[in-house]
C-alpha cells in the first residue's frame, strides 16, 4: 500500500504518500489509505505529532485525474443505488477526509513538503500546523486554471491562515507559487536544502512531545473549535478546556517535574 504508517519509539508518525510514478497523485484506493492513515493516527495513544510527506520530487498532487473521476462517479452511483453509506471500503468522502477537510484531529500535524504541492495537496497542507519546505517545492491553487473549483478546504482555510492579500493571490491567479515566495506570504513556517528536509520536520516535532501530549491536544482544540464561532463563544471553549487540562494528571506532573528538577513522565491524562 503506497501510503505509509511509520510510529517510532519518539512518539512521532511518518505518513509518507509513496505513487511517485503519478507525482503522488491519489486514486479512490489512495484516498481511502490516507483517511485511513490519519484516522489510525487520530486513535493510536503513542503517536503524539505526525509528519506528513512525500517521495521523490513530490508531496501531493491531488486528485489521479486520469482513474479518480470515473471511480468516485461509480462509486456515487452504487453508493446511492444500494443506499449504504460504504462499498467494499470505500466512502464517498474519503477525499476530503484524506485533505483533512472536516476532520477533528487535535494532535499536531506538520509537513515536509519535498516537492509540488498542489490541488488535493494544497487542501491538505492547510489542515497541518506547521509547515517546511525545500526550495524547490511550489504551491499553488490551480484548479481555477482548468475551470475547476478547489473545494477540499482551501477557499475556507487559506484566508484564514495567511494575509487575504496573499490568500486571492493564490486563490484567484491560480499562479504555481515558489517556496520562498510561500515563506514570505506566511504560509510556510521555514524553507530549508532537500538534505535538511526530515532534521526540521523532527526538530519541529521533538519540540512539541517535549511538551504534556494532553496540553497540546487541547491547545489546537481550542484554536480550531475558536476560529469556527464567535469571540464569546470562543472564550467559553476556551474556559472549558482549560478546566479540562488543568484537572489532568498531565497539569500535576509537569509542576512535580519543575520543582524536582527532572525531565516530566506524560502520560496524556
Amino acid at each position: 500500500m503506497p501510503v505509509h504508517y511509520e510510529l517510532g519509539d519518539d512518539h512521532v508518525v511518518w505518513i509518507t504518500i509513496d505513487r511517485l510514478a503519478s507525482m503522488n497523485s491519489l486514486d479512490m484506493e489512495h484516498f481511502a489509505a490516507l483517511r485511513g492513515a490519519w484516522d489510525r493516527f487520530g486513535e493510536d495513544d503513542e503517536a503524539w505529532v505526525a509528519i506528513i510527506t512525500g517521495v521523490g520530487n513530490a508531496f501531493c498532487t491531488g486528485a489521479d485525474l486520469k482513474t479518480y473521476i470515473p471511480q468516485v462517479t461509480k462509486l456515487q452511483r452504487e453508493i446511492a443505488s444500494r443506499q449504504v453509506e460504504e462499498l467494499d471500503g470505500y466512502r464517498i468522502d474519503d477525499g476530503v477526509k484524506a485533505v483533512l477537510r472536516g476532520v477533528k484531529l487535535y494532535k499536531p500535524i506538520i509537513a515536509a513538503v519535498n516537492g509540488a504541492c498542489v490541488a488535493g495537496g494544497m487542501e491538505m497542507l492547510g489542515g497541518c500546523d506547521l509547515r517546511v519546505a525545500v526550495p524547490e517545492a511550489y504551491f499553488g491553487v490551480m484548479e481555477p486554471k482548468r475551470g475547476l473549483f478547489a473545494g477540499g478546504g482551501t477557499t475556507v482555510r487559506l484566508p484564514r491562515q495567511i494575509p487575504y492579500p496573499a490568500a486571492m493571490e493564490f486563490l484567484l491567479c491560480a499562479d504555481r507559487v515558489p517556496a520562498e515566495q510561500a515563506l514570505a506570504f506566511g504560509l510556510l513556517n521555514a524553507v530549508v536544502p532537500a538534505d535538511q528536509l526530515r532534521d526540521k520536520a523532527v526538530e519541529y516535532a521533538h519540540r512539541i512531545t517535549a511538551n504534556g501530549p494532553l496540553a497540546v491536544r487541547k491547545t489546537k482544540e481550542s484554536v480550531l473549535r475558536g476560529l469556527a464561532v464567535d469571540m464569546k463563544e470562543a472564550y467559553r471553549i476556551e474556559s472549558s478546556i482549560a478546566t479540562e487540562v488543568f484537572s489532568s494528571e498531565d497539569a500535576k506532573e509537569g509542576p512535580a517535574a519543575f520543582v524536582e528538577k527532572r525531565p516530566p513522565r506524560w502520560t496524556g491524562r
